[in-house]
């Protein structure tokens, strides 16, 4: 396997470990919720979990914050802004904006693994204002308009 590197500075204000792969593939590391007490969201209800976590990142990277997808199968809990986007010149303390979208309550304890998050580069663009654009089999058609298969 080739995997590229990246070095990204980190300070952990948690008793937490830091945020780790769980399998040799994960692409997303778990963050935890660096809380003192639980916190109950009810249904519909957000709150910002703090993860005691503050990172240094590259230039032309990220971090997306994730949901855990299990978190949201069994208790209805996802990330708000899914995608969140931590800017590499954002220095404060990653916070996760998480959502009840079930019907019951849900209780996050100190510790849980409550998001994960994916590093990656990305592109700057440069606008070409034009007054047309190439024509493609698809053109603008939007929502829906390949099919169900």
């Amino acid at each position: 396997m080739i995997f590229c590197i990246v070095k990204v500075k980190i300070i952990n204000k948690s008793p937490y470990p830091l945020p780790s792969y769980k399998t040799v593939l994960s692409a997303g590391l778990d963050l935890h919720a660096h809380i003192s007490a639980p916190i109950r969201l009810d249904s519909l209800d957000r709150q910002l979990i703090p993860t005691g976590l503050f990172i240094e990142l590259a230039e032309g990277t990220e971090a997306q914050i994730r949901p855990r997808s299990g978190l949201a199968l069994k208790t209805g809990l996802t990330v708000l802004n899914s995608p969140g986007t931590i800017d590499a010149d954002y220095r404060g303390e990653l916070k996760i904006l998480l959502v009840n979208v079930s019907k019951t309550a849900a209780t996050i304890e100190p510790g849980d693994r409550v998001a994960q998050m994916v590093v990656a580069r990305y592109e700057k663009i440069e606008w070409a204002l034009e007054e047309e654009l190439s024509y493609t089999e698809r053109g603008a058609g939007g929502y829906g308009h390949t099919g169900k298969n």
